[in-house]
């Protein structure tokens, strides 16, 4: 495709900018969706979701600050001790002191809470998975590229 050296008009502009405000509403309504669809398949518990978000980033990154694991939720630090404290109360988070400075109290996932998020990410996984396995090759060539895409956006 040769691109022009000429500048674009303002209606062109115009369409230009509407193009890409309805691909981006649409992109965030489909996933919006698909999120609240993969949120279902989780181990049934009572945590909210933001306990349950706290816990997948202890399953993922190991041992977290809870200052590190505030910017990682980005949240202030108050509201995460809440968060905190309610999985361990529930026996799925875990506070013991750093082992680089004491004065720093690490976080951990529980056995239990490893559990619970394996589970949960095999049920996510699968229930995916199945509906992938129907789309065309280039279909799952296009969903491929796209999550490269996704992932950069996300981290942006």
């Amino acid at each position: 495709m040769l691109m022009s050296a000429e500048p674009h008009s303002s209606a062109d502009a115009a369409e230009h900018h509407n193009a890409i405000a309805e691909l981006s509403h649409d992109f965030r309504l489909a996933n919006g969706r698909l999120a609240r669809r993969l949120r279902q398949e989780r181990v049934d518990n009572e945590l909210t979701a933001s306990q349950f978000s706290a816990l997948g980033a202890l399953f993922v990154e190991g041992a977290l600050t809870l200052r590190a694991l505030s910017e990682r939720e980005r949240v202030t630090p108050p509201s995460m001790s809440r968060t905190v404290n309610a999985l361990v109360s529930a026996g799925l988070a875990h506070r013991a002191a750093s082992s680089d400075d004491g004065r720093k109290v690490e976080l951990t996932a529980t056995e239990a809470g490893l559990k619970l998020m394996r589970e949960t990410r095999n049920r996510r996984d699968a229930w995916l998975a199945q509906r992938v396995t129907t789309l065309s090759d280039e279909q799952r060539k296009v969903l491929a590229e796209a999550t490269v895409i996704m992932r950069g956006l996300a981290n942006s």
